[in-house]
C-alpha cells in the first residue's frame, strides 16, 4: 500500500512538468520551422487561413512526436528536482526504499510513452505527412510541382493481378522515366518482371525502349526470357499523377518502406538510408524511456532544479542526442557503417550513461 501511494505521488510530480515541456518544445518547433513557412504561403500564394490551419495540423502530428522524448526528460529532471530538493527522496532511500523503487514508475511512463510514439510514428505521422504533402501541392501551391522525383514506386491492380513499377528517376518536363522495373503480382507470388533502360510518356501510354521480360515459376525461378526495343505497360498513371502520389520515405509505413527497399535491392541499387528511416522509426522513440532515466538521475541533486535550469539541462541533452543521432546516421546512410549500428549508437550512449548515473545515485 505504502508503494502504490508513492507510485501515485511520483507519478502526480511528473505529469505536470511533462504537459509542460510538451506545450513548450512543441511551441519551440513550431517557430523554428513553420510560422515562416506558413507566412510565407500567405503572402505568397494567397493561401487561405482555414487551409493554412489544416496544413498546421497535419505537420503537428511529427512536431509532437519529436517532443516526447524531449518532453519525458524534461519531467523527470524536474520532478526528481522538486522531490530532492525538499529532501523527500533522503526520506524515502532513508525507510528502507531503493533509489531504483522511487524512480520505477517514471520508467514504466518512459516505456509506455516509447511504445506509443513507436505506434504514433507508424500509424499517424506518415498519413498525416503525406495528407500535409498533398494540401500544400494542391490546395497552397496550386499544383506547382517539381520537374525531377527520384525512386518512384507505383503500385496498380487489375483483377487479381497487382503490379508495382518502380523507377530510378522521374523528369516530369521531358515525361520520361529511367531504369524501369514492372513487377507482376498473381496470388502473392510474383510471375512477370519487365525492365527497361528508360519509359517515356506517349499518346496516353507509357512506352518502355530496350528492355527485357522474365516470366517467373514458382519452383524453377526465371523460365523464360525476351528481349524487345519498345513496348507499352500497363500503366494507367499520367505523368501529373504521378507526381503527385509518390511519397517520401517520411510518409510510408514501415511496411511500404520494406517494400521499396524490396525492389530497389531487386535494382541492385543501395537500400542504407531506407534501412536507417526504418531504424529510427524505432530508436528515437526508444528515447523517451532512456531519457526518463537520465532525467530522474540528473534531476536527484541537493538543491531543487528550477524549471529555467532544467529546460536549458535538457536543451543540452537532446543537442547532444540528435548530434550523435545525425553524424552516425549520415554514417549508415552512407554506408560506412551498418545501418542498425548507426542508429543505435545513441541509445547505446544514453543506457551507458542511464546505468551509470542511476548506480551512483543508488550508493
Amino acid at each position: 500500500m505504502r508503494l502504490r501511494i508513492l507510485d501515485k505521488y511520483v507519478l502526480k510530480e511528473l505529469l505536470y512538468p511533462f504537459v509542460f515541456a510538451i506545450a513548450a518544445f512543441s511551441s519551440i518547433l513550431i517557430a523554428s520551422t513553420m510560422l515562416f513557412k506558413m507566412t510565407e504561403y500567405i503572402t505568397k500564394y494567397g493561401a487561405p487561413m482555414g487551409t493554412i490551419g489544416r496544413f498546421f495540423m497535419y505537420n503537428l502530428a511529427e512536431i509532437i512526436n519529436y517532443t516526447f522524448p524531449m518532453s519525458m526528460l524534461l519531467a523527470a529532471l524536474m520532478a526528481f528536482g522538486k522531490l530532492s530538493g525538499s529532501s523527500e527522496i533522503i526520506a524515502m532511500k532513508a525507510s528502507g526504499i531503493s533509489y531504483y523503487r522511487i524512480v520505477a514508475p517514471v520508467l514504466v511512463v518512459g516505456f509506455i510513452v516509447s511504445m506509443f510514439s513507436v505506434v504514433w510514428a507508424e500509424k499517424v505521422v506518415p498519413s498525416a505527412k503525406a495528407e500535409a504533402k498533398r494540401i500544400l501541392n494542391y490546395e497552397i501551391k496550386q499544383q506547382v510541382v517539381p520537374e525531377t522525383q527520384e525512386h518512384i514506386v507505383i503500385k496498380t491492380s487489375s483483377g487479381n493481378i497487382q503490379r508495382v513499377t518502380y523507377a530510378a528517376k522521374f523528369d516530369e518536363d521531358t515525361n520520361m522515366m529511367t531504369d524501369v522495373t514492372m513487377e507482376e503480382i498473381q496470388d502473392g507470388k510474383i510471375v512477370r518482371i519487365q525492365t527497361g533502360e528508360k519509359a517515356y510518356w506517349e499518346n496516353g501510354s507509357w512506352r518502355v525502349v530496350n528492355g527485357k521480360i522474365f516470366s517467373i515459376n514458382d519452383n524453377d525461378g526465371v523460365q523464360s526470357s525476351a528481349s524487345f526495343k519498345e513496348q507499352i505497360i500497363p500503366l494507367n498513371f499520367n505523368p501529373k499523377q504521378i507526381s503527385w502520389e509518390q511519397k517520401k520515405m517520411d510518409q510510408m509505413t514501415m511496411g511500404e518502406l520494406r517494400e521499396y527497399i524490396r525492389l530497389m535491392e531487386l535494382q541492385g541499387r543501395p537500400t542504407n538510408e531506407q534501412w536507417c528511416e526504418i531504424y529510427m522509426r524505432f530508436s528515437i522513440p526508444l528515447a523517451s524511456f532512456l531519457f526518463a532515466m537520465i532525467g530522474a538521475c540528473l534531476g536527484t541533486q541537493k538543491q531543487r532544479t528550477s524549471s529555467s535550469i532544467g529546460l536549458g539541462i535538457s536543451i543540452i541533452v537532446i543537442f547532444i542526442y540528435y548530434a550523435i543521432m545525425s553524424m552516425t546516421s549520415g554514417l549508415g546512410k552512407g554506408g560506412v557503417i551498418p545501418p542498425l549500428l548507426a542508429c543505435s549508437i545513441p541509445n547505446l550512449l544514453c543506457i551507458a550513461a542511464g546505468v551509470y548515473l542511476m548506480r551512483l545515485k543508488n550508493a
